[in-house]
């Protein structure tokens, strides 16, 4: 099949060190062209992939020191991507909305996954003006707050078997906290479970702009008052094994609908079970009592640490190999991909028909 994966540009495919849709466009991509597919990626020039790269920007927008509007280079991807669309049977887009005005002209050869957040005010109108297109869903819980819209399913993320390295028995007593420094992802519960437990807590993370008062004064206190809370900034993907695979748990404490989690299928994939608070997706992520522990607040969590060694380390690789595999998203994907060309068949021969019928 010819398919055309659209990324964000913010960060390259794969990032070098924070990003999670562009992590999942590009273990997508990757899968889909092991399969035999010939994929084009419309992505940054410097993203690294064995499918056909068209470059929308020279480098990741994030890291680009010239760039100061995004929008131009989205401008451009959209042009590059029209003039290229009669090539593909499928076009499946990541970039949230704006590429939403020519989906009329693609009709339902294009789907979009929505990574991010829906319970924004703003967003209701917008779908409710744009129905028809097919969209899907990085977890159930996403969809709460969304209007009726044209769902084409929901598809969970996926990592490859072999990215990161099974740990059966950590080097360290440590906890991880794993993502950015915000106040819905809540690491000052990370440092106050950690506190409580009497347990060291390594925090990886990188602090976006819009977050740096945060970081100066609510997380800068609390590790100086916690001196067994170490900051060690973003790390990129050749040490996540190893942070993740030597922690005792990792800890997602957060405070928001986060609409999948990533970190918590990397910490599985390693074989460290994950204590996570009851918001978002995290119930559909993890199994009680096989991957970690679902929390509803920072006692409970406490509570969770001092029992989270007696769970089997194999127990949570087993859960990530059955459920958040690449092979296993790149299999979901394509059931959609072969639907909506199904029914973009049928609707070319329903036009035909009704042509014939007219003349």
């Amino acid at each position: 099949m010819k398919i055309a994966q659209i990324a964000p540009l913010a960060e390259r495919c794969p990032p070098s060190l924070y990003g999670g849709t562009e992590r999942i466009v590009s273990y997508l991509t990757e899968e889909l062209v092991r399969q035999g597919h010939e994929v084009t990626l419309f992505a940054s020039g410097d993203s690294v992939t064995a499918a056909e790269l068209v470059s929308c920007a020279d480098v990741a927008l994030r890291l680009s020191k010239k760039t100061r509007d995004p929008l131009p280079y989205y401008m451009m991807m959209l042009d590059k991507i029209m003039t290229r669309a009669h090539e593909f049977e499928v076009l499946h887009f990541h970039i949230d909305m704006l590429h939403y005005p020519v989906l009329r002209y693609l009709r339902s050869r294009a789907v979009t996954t929505l990574h991010g957040r829906l319970d924004l005010p703003d967003l209701p109108p917008f779908y409710s003006r744009f129905p028809q297109f097919p969209l899907v869903s990085v977890s159930n819980s996403q969809r709460a707050t969304m209007p009726p819209v044209n769902w084409a399913g929901t598809v969970l993320h996926g990592l490859p078997k072999n990215l990161l390295t099974f740990c059966n028995e950590p080097k360290d007593t440590y906890l991880a906290f794993l993502g950015r420094i915000s106040p819905e992802k809540r690491p000052d519960h990370a440092i106050k479970i950690a506190a409580r437990a009497g347990l060291p807590l390594k925090i990886a993370a990188k602090v976006d702009d819009v977050d740096r008062i945060y970081w100066e004064e609510k997380i800068r206190p609390l590790l100086a008052a916690y001196p067994l809370a170490e900051y060690i900034g973003e790390i990129n993907e050749h040490e996540k094994a190893d942070f993740l695979g030597n922690a005792q748990a990792l800890l997602f404490p957060i405070a928001w609908p986060e609409p999948f989690g990533l970190v918590m299928i990397e910490a599985m994939a390693c074989g460290t079970p994950v204590i996570a608070f009851a918001c978002g997706s995290v119930c559909e992520v993890i199994e009680p009592g096989v991957s970690g522990y679902v929390v509803q607040n920072v006692d409970e969590a406490v509570s969770a640490v001092k029992t989270v060694s007696t769970l089997s380390r194999p127990g949570v690789r087993s859960a990530f190999d059955a459920r958040f595999t690449a092979e296993r998203m790149a299999h979901d994907y394509m059931h959609i991909y072969r639907r909506l060309i199904a029914e973009d068949m049928n609707y070319e021969q329903s036009c035909s028909r009704n042509e014939l019928a007219l003349a």
